[in-house]
């Protein structure tokens, strides 16, 4: 058998023995629902905050007080304006009110009434409006401006238009859909490692601690060691993607037909099918670049607590590479996105926003090369110093500390 072979051999059987370890144990079914967990705890602070501002958000309302004749038309422009402000942003509903008189003084009253129930008021003629609103409430006001105004024109023109909307579907992607999908791939590749490259941290603090790694390196090359682990954890990596891919492509399938219309916008320029490869190549190199820093990094943590310590600085490397990957796919052309794909730890983010605003192939082939020459620098920095910090079996000083040290 060659020595390359032996090696593959090797490191294959690191990686099983590592992926059965972490697959087939009660911890891993915590890991794999971790989403769901995180999401119920979201979900139960959103819904709280939520209970505290339903009751007040019920009872807002806009008050009209206008002369009868022009009811009709407010009502009309109520209607047509109110569709196109959604969600949290929704204006209060709108209650009518004849106008009297003393219809100034009424205004201020309902805004200083108890309980101050009601956000802005709209008094006098259509002609000549008057909006009056309470602090904080001056989004309600430019509302009942809008409404005031169109009411005018509907009254003007005796009634309103019908206006017929059709949806197009379009087959071309759109500058907005370009840089939507770019967005989407960065973000994507970093949550997916932020949530899972860390676990590759604490992989040998264990196997230090009861002196396996001793044995393991004394049989395998600790190059392989770190190769299998590595491959170990992405192992791991894929099984979790894999099991919430297809949950969430199952509840795709059950989304209203706005959203699915809406993320149908996500269209890349290098085209679909090629962008979900070049994405799930580039999660790929992602991974086994940072997971190839943790676990040299890691492999230096001698207990629980230090491996621990080290979690902070992984996540804001990682927070870091998001950072400065958005901000290349904000810019592309410029020399901070230049900056962003050369350099190994956030080109597979930067790259993979790429692939969604240009459709030229030949970078992607080159860059990919360029991070999986990375990953085995890393990977050989890493088990070198393992060798020679934990496990102090190093090569012979170099010549130069020889030198050094004589003198």
């Amino acid at each position: 058998m060659s020595a390359l072979r032996r090696q593959i051999r090797q490191t294959l059987t690191i990686a099983r023995r590592d992926f059965t370890a972490t697959v087939f144990t009660p911890i891993f079914l915590l890991f794999l629902f971790a989403p769901v967990i995180m999401m119920s705890f979201g979900a139960i602070g959103g819904m709280g905050a939520a209970s505290v501002t339903q009751g007040s958000s019920d009872k807002a309302r806009l008050v009209a007080m206008l002369p009868a004749a022009s009811a009709n038309a407010l009502r009309s422009a109520d209607a047509q304006l109110r569709p196109l402000v959604r969600g949290e942003a929704a204006p209060p509903p709108l209650a009518l009110h004849p106008l009297v008189e003393t219809s100034p003084i009424v205004a201020h009253a309902l805004l200083d009434a108890p309980g101050g129930d009601v956000n802005a008021v709209l008094y006098g003629t259509l002609a000549h409006p008057m909006v009056v609103f309470s602090a904080g409430n001056r989004d309600d006001a430019r509302y009942l401006a809008t409404v005031a105004r169109q009411a005018a024109l509907i009254e003007r023109a005796g009634t309103a238009p019908t206006v017929r909307i059709e949806a197009v579907k379009t087959t071309a992607p759109t500058l907005g859909g370009r840089n939507a999908a770019a967005f989407f791939a960065v973000f994507g590749i970093f949550f997916l490692t932020l949530f899972l490259s860390g676990q590759v941290v604490g992989t040998m603090a264990e196997e230090r601690n009861n002196k396996v790694i001793e044995i393991l390196a004394a049989a395998v090359p600790l190059e392989s060691v770190f190769l299998g682990k590595l491959l170990g954890m992405y192992g791991v990596a894929l099984l979790f993607v894999a099991f919430w891919g297809t949950v969430l492509s199952q509840i795709g399938a059950l989304l209203p037909g706005d959203i699915g219309a809406d993320l149908g916008q996500l269209r890349p320029a290098i085209g679909m099918v090629p962008f979900v490869l070049l994405f799930a190549t580039y999660f790929t190199t992602a991974f086994l670049l940072l997971g190839s820093v943790f676990l040299g990094v890691g492999a230096q943590a001698g207990t629980m607590r230090e491996v621990q310590m080290l979690s902070l600085p992984v996540t804001i490397i990682q927070v870091a590479m998001f950072g400065l990957a958005s901000s290349a796919v904000s810019h592309p052309g410029t020399l901070l996105a230049t900056a962003a794909e050369l350099f190994p730890l956030s080109s597979p983010f930067a790259m993979a926003g790429r692939a969604a605003s240009g459709a030229q192939w030949w970078p992607h082939l080159a860059a990919l090369a360029w991070q999986l020459l990375w990953v085995a620098v890393f990977i050989t920095i890493g088990a070198r110093l393992f060798r020679r910090g934990v496990l102090q079996s190093g090569s012979a000083k170099p010549a130069w500390k020889r030198l050094f040290a004589r003198s």
